[in-house]
């Protein structure tokens, strides 16, 4: 039988997982083309053929995915397979209505799928939505095995926006590691707080290999989600993370529904700031879609290491960029700095804005009066420090998981919010990780 022709939608991720791990050595299937969104600048490039297999000696296009009506047609594609995350129902079926009105058919693999069996523990930290509170969560429960006198490796779902041949396997253990693989503002988002507590975390392209390097230095790995994506590797344990601030988004987003009925415990984030009748909302709606999970709540309370510039101050407030654009969240932990010690104003910084900057909020108009801290590549972290040193404002409240100030040159005296995770009541991590036998 002739091979079936196969477009895989994605965004520099899960695309290039399910290839690797369903696709790539499958003599059933041809895959004509990735098409790319939501993350800047990662169209236009070639899957290459070090990382597509015999099979693909040419490697494999990346369009475009405004172009995919086209490319159906053009390139005789009789199966679309969706492949990234963080997006509504609704969302998912216009393009499933658009691929299967092309004329084929419009598929979604599971789980069984595409997870990748370890010789080690896996303990996977996922959500309902981007920005609900996972890094926090995973730096948690990487202290708690440590503290039990495990080995612990962590490894993050794919960011590989540069040279993927280079980012094939990446291990982070150092501060330096971030320069030698040339990362984003928003891979060091999510390697430098590992780095920092003096812990390793692995990233890269090929999720088999990196997997079988960390293997050699853990008694346990830890699956440090991105989005609201299901885990790469089948886990002992899912802690899935839900928040309150968006109430009912666990019930109509993709995959994020999926990632709450895998989870052993769901973990209200959050409480000490959300509405309570909305986590009360959430809690019931864990209930409804998985009444065998175990409830843990938690706060994340925030850490200023200088409030004095932000009492009484002009303050301009940048965010985690993934978190107000994708995300969708209309504040983060920068904005609740800025309330609790009591910024006299709020910089907006659109008048400000210069290049990528500008069209980021054309992109997404509902981000208001916050900075995304957007940093795909050299030119967008120029245009953010530019943006930043423009905006009239007494101070930067810089609300990422990272000091900006390391990359930035900035001209005006900054305030760094940090956030960590703070279990309460009687079910906590520690003791789902003795239930399971992990600790």
């Amino acid at each position: 039988m002739p091979r079936k022709n196969i477009l895989i939608m994605g965004a520099a991720g899960r695309d290039f997982h399910n290839f690797n791990v369903y696709f790539r050595n499958n003599e059933d299937y041809n895959v004509m083309a990735f098409t790319a969104t939501q993350i800047p600048n990662i169209d236009g490039r070639v899957y290459p053929p070090e990382l597509a297999g015999k099979l693909y000696p040419n490697g494999i296009r990346i369009y475009d995915e405004k172009k995919l009506v086209d490319l159906i047609k053009e390139l005789k594609i009789d199966e679309v397979v969706f492949s990234y995350s963080d997006v509504p129902f609704n969302y998912v079926m216009t393009k499933a209505s658009q691929v299967n009105a092309a004329g084929v058919s419009f598929r979604l693999l599971g789980a069984k799928e595409t997870m990748i069996k370890s010789t080690k523990p896996v303990v996977a930290v996922i959500a309902v939505r981007t920005g609900s509170g996972k890094s926090q969560t995973s730096r948690r429960v990487v202290q708690l095995l440590r503290e039990a006198g495990k080995k612990v490796v962590s490894i993050r779902h794919p960011m590989p926006y540069g040279d993927l041949v280079k980012q094939k396997v990446q291990r982070y253990g150092t501060l330096e590691d971030l320069i030698k693989y040339e990362c984003t503002i928003e891979e060091m988002e999510e390697y430098e707080p590992h780095i920092v507590m003096g812990s390793v975390i692995y990233s890269g392209v090929d999720y088999e290999a990196i997997l079988r390097e960390a293997e050699k230095e853990a008694d346990v790995i830890i699956w440090d989600g991105g989005n609201n994506d299901i885990p790469f590797y089948s886990p002992d344990v899912v802690f899935t993370i839900v928040d309150p601030h968006r109430p009912g988004h666990e019930l109509t987003y993709f995959p994020g529904n999926t990632s709450l009925r895998l989870a052993d415990a769901a973990i209200i984030n959050k409480i000490d700031s959300a509405d309570p009748k909305n986590v009360l909302a959430v809690r019931k709606n864990i209930k409804d879609v998985n009444p065998k999970a175990k409830i843990i709540e938690a706060a994340s309370p925030l850490f200023v290491d200088k409030p004095e510039l932000i009492s009484g101050k002009k303050v301009l407030v940048v965010e985690d960029g993934p978190t107000l654009t994708h995300g969708e969240m209309e504040y983060g932990a920068g904005m609740i700095a800025a309330w609790n010690y009591g910024a006299s104003e709020i910089i907006d910084p659109r008048p400000f804005t210069v290049n990528s900057i500008s069209d980021t909020y054309k992109k997404y108009p509902k981000i208001g009066a916050l900075l995304p801290a957007m940093g795909y590549g050299e030119e967008q972290i120029k245009d953010l420090e530019v943006t930043i040193n423009k905006t009239d404002c007494d101070s930067v409240i810089i609300g990422t998981p990272i000091d900006l100030g390391r990359i930035l040159k900035l001209h005006t005296p900054s305030v760094r919010v940090r956030y960590e995770l703070q279990e309460i009541g009687a079910v906590t991590i520690k003791s789902i990780l003795k239930e399971k036998g992990i600790i």
